[in-house]
């Protein structure tokens, strides 16, 4: 008898570690920006509960933390960066991180501070754009979108304040910390917004002053991606996490939510 006790009571503890393994297996950490991400995410959350998953989200407000913490290993995952500024960060850093999903599209729109529209910019008029290297690029490709300025043929991307060959307003260009844009339009006479920085701001991308356009190599090249550290491609907690963010659950509430300042991709 004390020898079946014995047996019970270690098949007892190891059903319990079994479950204590299984239930930590089940929680994903994610960092992201406020908006859109952290809220998609809360959506997500709901449809991850479904299948057992708790999500952990952490909020975050720059563009550097989230990513070393995933390379650290602090995080699974984070949701806030498109892959260009993602391919960018890993070289500059030496990281490893790797898209595992495109989510959304957010346009880049040109948002009016002292000056109301391009025809009214005076010379030397002054464009706020964001100062890390990718979303700078993308911030003059819509200046030139707008015939503001011309950059050299072929740069793309990869353009900088130094590749612009036409400047006909003689237009001062002013980097900022790409948070800190909506801030800056009371003493600028135009910005160029990220769109969850629009939107965190109260921002309405059907009240910029312009917006990139839908066909542009921006909508491609800047998909917000859900990130994690190379390795971690096919683990079940990642899938599970895809999954949910290209649900019919999440399409529905981008749609609705967000008015074509967040775009789906799925």
């Amino acid at each position: 008898m004390k020898k079946f006790f014995a047996l019970a009571l270690a098949l007892v503890l190891a059903l319990s570690l079994t479950a204590c393994g299984n239930s930590g297996n089940k929680t994903i950490k994610v960092g992201a920006t406020p908006a859109p991400h952290c809220e998609i995410l809360e959506v997500a959350k709901e449809v991850l509960a479904k299948d057992g998953y708790t999500l952990e989200i952490q909020e975050f407000n720059d563009y550097v933390v989230p990513n070393t913490a995933v390379e650290d290993g602090d995080l699974d995952a984070n949701y806030f960066q498109h892959i260009t500024y993602m391919n960018t960060f890993n070289g500059e850093h030496g990281t490893h991180l790797v898209s595992v999903a495109g989510i959304h599209y957010e346009p880049f729109g040109l948002y009016a501070g002292k000056t109301a529209s391009t025809d009214a910019l005076a010379d030397g008029a002054q464009i706020a754009v964001p100062n890390d290297p990718s979303n700078e690029a993308r911030a003059l490709q819509l200046l030139q979108q707008e015939g503001l300025i011309t950059l050299k043929e072929g740069v793309g991307l990869d353009a900088t304040k130094d590749d612009i060959t036409a400047n006909p307003k003689n237009l001062e260009i002013v980097e900022v910390e790409a948070q800190l844009l909506p801030t800056t339009l009371q003493d600028v006479d135009m910005a160029v917004i990220n769109g969850n920085y629009a939107i965190d701001a109260g921002l309405k991308v059907s009240e910029a002053v312009a917006v990139e356009a839908a066909d542009g190599v921006a909508a491609e090249a800047y998909v917000n991606i859900l990130t994690v550290k190379e390795g971690k491609e096919n683990d079940e907690g990642i899938k599970a996490l895809v999954k949910a963010l290209q649900s019919a659950e999440v399409k529905a509430f981008i749609e609705k939510t967000y008015e074509g300042a967040v775009v789906p991709l799925f």
